[in-house]
């Protein structure tokens, strides 16, 4: 499912806009026009160049900047300029000017020859598209209207792109807690003794971590894997038969404690950790290291690799004896669970803010839509997703969508490289390149979304052919 809001960006096309001195109404002229839509205000700048304004001592001329499109329109603040007989009256009469106090007037002796125009306005929709519109009225005795004159200074398009950002799926993913302990078991023996070396300790490791998620009432545990490693000194077949039991006894300890049903707890086991021993001795300093390690890579068998190492090198076999074997003997365990679904948004407002990380994306989802997108509280939720769950495309792509509505288009741009390839991702990058000018990209992106199925890309897209058509 599919949502959308609208964004305002920073981009702003002027087209066929006045840039000359010279005169667009009689008398005056217009150069540096420039329209601004930020947040609610929208803003008129330009330069009126009023040296050829000369007004009949009887006569005043007003100069209005309209903005139209279809019926809709509005003006801004007139600039008046008035005859000298004409000016005086309304001083001498203390009655208010063509337009009352909504209006810059001179006298025409007065009148600056250059005028900054700066007028804001609050902003409305209807005014991305429409055009700005300079007029000239020219009044006689008893406000009589006596000539009107208008000329287009140039058309407003503000990029406004509706971003999309994606439901996730109300499907929770399994996650999972993993850890490893070294239980050291006697010579040949596969039975655990608690008291042994540091068992207690290492026992304890496994407990904690399926009592940190079992004594949880929203999560259930779905599987417990234990996997034993032995090394690789005695025989193949003997470590395989050790390791074998040895995990076996440790599961039989885990269900004692437990009870959990049948199925849930897993087995696994390696007879010969070589991989273990490759990395210690890759990083250590053994005499002989370079030589153990290519004894090590050989495809030869297991027993032989092992008598070749112990025969060559006897110091350095008997260091890996004291000093690594027995960190290759462990128990790795995997504890995987479920979180149970939330639906009611009191009760996920209640767990966002004391465990987050018990929320799917689809329960973030659901609470974001309870703030106005743009928000502090909106963007914190998404961002807060994508670090709990910083693999998801989904994830990546909607707080993409929240930082471009917020302006932080370098996180933006971050998070958009991990969203993926979907049809939403493929749009929000071509939204990104209109934004940044590169109309070749984005109107090849833009074209790819629309092809599977981004409406939203249609607009973007006569963006693109306004904006190359101006330049």
């Amino acid at each position: 499912m599919k949502h959308t809001f609208i964004i305002t960006a920073a981009l702003v096309l002027m087209a066929s806009a006045a840039r000359a001195q010279n005169s667009v109404v009689d008398g005056v002229g217009v150069s540096g026009v420039k329209l601004d839509h930020d947040g609610g205000q929208f803003t008129v700048d330009m330069d009126l160049n009023l040296t050829g304004l000369d007004v009949e001592r009887n006569r005043a001329v007003l100069v209005t900047p309209r903005l139209v499109n279809g019926e809709d329109s509005v003006d801004f603040p007139s600039v008046a300029v008035y005859g000298r007989r004409r000016y005086f009256y309304y001083v001498r009469n203390k009655v208010s000017m063509l337009t009352g106090t909504e209006e810059d007037n001179y006298r025409t002796g007065d009148k600056p020859d250059e005028k900054q125009y700066h007028e804001v306005l609050p902003y409305e929709s209807w005014m991305n598209g429409a055009t700005l519109w300079i007029h000239r009225d020219l009044y006689g005795c008893c406000n009589s209207l006596l000539d009107e004159q208008a000329a287009p200074l140039g058309e407003y398009w503000a990029f406004e792109p509706q971003l999309v950002y994606l439901t996730p799926s109300p499907v929770k993913e399994t996650r999972s807690l993993e850890g490893r302990a070294n239980i050291v078991f006697r010579v040949n023996k596969t039975d655990i003794d608690p008291s042994y070396h540091n068992n207690t300790a290492e026992l304890a490791k496994i407990r904690a971590t399926i009592d940190s998620v079992r004594s949880d009432n929203d999560i259930t545990i779905t599987s417990v894997l234990l996997k034993g490693f032995a090394s690789p000194e005695s025989p193949y077949s003997h470590n395989a038969m050790l390791a074998a039991g040895r995990v076996a006894a440790v599961k039989a300890y885990v269900q004692n404690l437990y009870r959990f049903a049948d199925g849930v707890i897993s087995t696994d086991f390696e007879p010969e950790n070589w991989q273990e021993l490759r990395e210690y001795v890759d990083k250590s300093t053994l005499a002989h290291r370079s030589e153990i390690l290519g004894l090590i890579d050989t495809d030869m068998d297991p027993d032989a690799k092992e008598a070749n190492i112990k025969k060559a090198y006897p110091q350095d076999y008997k260091l890996l004896l004291q000093d690594c074997y027995p960190y290759l003997r462990h128990t790795d365990y995997k504890v995987s669970y479920v979180v149970r679904t939330f639906t009611d948004i009191e009760e996920i407002k209640r767990v966002y803010a004391s465990e987050p990380s018990k929320l799917g994306l689809n329960e973030m989802f659901m609470l974001a839509q309870e703030y106005e997108p743009g928000t502090e509280e909106f963007t914190e939720i998404f961002e807060t997703a994508v670090r709990m769950y910083p693999s998801s495309e989904e994830a990546n792509l909607n707080v993409a969508v929240a930082e471009i509505r917020r302006g932080d288009m370098d996180n933006a741009r971050k998070h958009l490289a991990k969203a993926g390839d979907s049809g939403e991702a493929v749009y929000t990058r071509g939204v990104v390149a209109v934004m940044d000018k590169d109309y070749a990209t984005a109107r090849q992106l833009l074209e790819n979304a629309k092809a599977r199925g981004i409406r939203e890309a249609d607009y973007c897209l006569s963006y693109i052919d306004k904006a190359t058509k101006a330049n």
